[in-house]
C-alpha cells in the first residue's frame, strides 16, 4: 500500500525530531524514480495534481551539527573530504601504529598535525603524555628538527613522562580539561587494559568539553574498541626522489611520507591515503602512489648462480687428530673421551 501524503509528512516530521535530538543532520536525496521532478500523479478523485518536485529527507548517522571551523584540516582534498570536513577539534582521535617500527611514523603524523594546530593556535603550548617504556623505547623528538622540519619551537612542545600507565591517564584527563593548551598528545604501547573504553570515554568528554583535541597514539598494538571518533592507521610511505631544477635526483631521499588508512569514521567509508609533509610550507600534499623505483630487499628467485651448499670449513684439525707432540695431558683432557673404569 502507498504510503499517504499525511503518513509521509509524520515520518519526515519524526526523522527531522530525532536528528533535533540526536544532532545529526538530514540530508535530502533526489526523488525516486516513482515520482520524478516535475511528473503529474494522479490524485484519488481522478483529477491530475499540480507538478511539484517532492523532497525526501533522509538522516545519515555520525554528521553532527557543527562549523567547518570545528575541524582541522589536512590540506588534503580527498581526505578531509572522507572525513567530512577534516579531524575534529574537540574530540579525541586515534592515531594507531600496527607495528613497533612504525613508531616514527606516528610520532612524525602527530608532529604535522601539531603543526597545523599551531599555526591557528601560536600562543599555545601542546603536552605529550607518554611512559617512560614508550620514551625509551620510541625517544624523545629533536628540538632541532622540531623547528626545522616542523616550525615547532622547542618552548612550544612540552613533555609529561609518567612512570606508570595509570599516571599518563590521570595526566591526560587532566590537561584534555584544560583551555590553556593548544592540544594533548598520549602515547600508549601495547593494548593495555586500562585503557579501555571507558578511560576513552572519559578523555572523549573532556575534549569535547573544553574544546581541545586530544590524539591517542596507539604503539604496536591491537585496534580495540575505543570512544574516538576517528582512528587513523599510520604507517611509512617510501620516500619519493628529491626535485631539483634539473628533475628529480635518483637515489635521493625526498620529503617525509605517510601511508594514511581510515581504520574507523562515523562518516567515512575506509580509505587509504599516501601523503608527503612539505617542510617548506609545513603542509601536506597527497602523492597518487610511490615514485621510488627502488626495491629495499632485492627480489628472491631461481637464480643461475644460487649460493654454495653449507659445508665444514675449519682452521685446526679435527678432534682425536693431534700431531705426535701435540697430544694434551691427561688434565687437560675432556672427561667426555677419558676411558671409563670397568666393574
Amino acid at each position: 500500500m502507498a504510503m499517504t501524503a499525511v503518513a509521509r509528512e509524520t515520518v519526515f516530521a519524526l526523522r527531522r525530531q530525532i536528528a533535533k535530538i540526536e544532532g545529526t543532520l538530514p540530508e535530502r536525496l533526489a526523488a525516486p524514480a516513482a515520482v520524478q521532478p516535475g511528473a503529474r500523479a494522479d490524485t484519488d478523485d481522478g483529477g491530475i495534481a499540480p507538478e511539484r518536485t517532492p523532497e525526501i529527507t533522509i538522516l545519515r548517522r555520525g554528521i553532527a551539527v557543527a562549523s567547518p571551523d570545528a575541524f582541522l584540516r589536512t590540506g588534503v582534498e580527498r581526505l578531509d573530504a572522507a572525513l567530512s570536513g577534516g579531524l575534529p577539534k574537540a574530540a579525541l582521535s586515534e592515531i594507531h601504529g600496527t607495528e613497533t617500527r612504525d613508531a616514527g611514523a606516528v610520532a612524525g603524523f602527530a608532529l604535522s598535525l601539531t603543526s597545523l594546530i599551531l599555526r591557528q593556535e601560536p600562543h599555545l603550548p601542546v603536552l605529550w603524555i607518554g611512559t617512560s617504556e614508550i620514551f625509551r623505547e620510541a625517544g624523545f623528538p629533536y628540538a632541532r628538527g622540531l623547528h626545522g622540519l616542523f616550525g615547532i619551537e622547542p618552548e612550544q612542545l612540552l613533555f609529561s613522562e609518567a612512570p606508570k600507565l595509570v599516571d599518563a591517564l590521570w595526566i591526560a584527563e587532566e590537561a584534555a580539561r584544560m583551555t590553556a593548551l593548544a592540544a594533548v598528545i598520549l602515547e600508549i604501547r601495547g593494548s593495555p587494559q586500562r585503557l579501555d573504553l571507558t578511560a576513552t570515554r572519559r578523555l572523549h568528554a573532556r575534549a569535547q568539553n573544553a574544546g581541545r583535541p586530544v590524539f591517542l597514539l596507539r604503539q604496536a598494538g591491537e585496534a580495540e574498541p575505543t570512544a574516538a571518533p576517528v582512528r587513523l592507521i599510520v604507517s611509512a610511505a617510501p620516500a619519493a626522489s628529491r626535485d631539483t631544477i634539473a628533475g628529480p635526483l635518483a637515489g635521493s631521499i625526498g620529503r617525509p611520507a605517510f601511508t594514511v588508512s581510515i581504520g574507523k569514521s562515523r562518516t567515512a567509508l575506509p580509505g587509504q591515503f599516501t601523503l608527503e609533509w612539505n617542510p617548506d610550507e609545513h603542509a601536506f600534499e597527497e602523492r597518487e602512489r610511490a615514485t621510488n623505483p627502488v626495491a629495499v630487499v632485492p627480489a628472491s628467485g631461481r637464480r643461475t648462480h644460487p649460493a654454495p651448499a653449507s659445508g665444514a670449513v675449519l682452521a685446526f684439525p679435527a678432534v682425536g687428530s693431534f700431531a705426535a707432540g701435540d697430544q694434551p695431558s691427561r688434565p687437560q683432557r675432556p672427561a667426555h673421551i677419558s676411558p671409563r673404569r670397568a666393574g
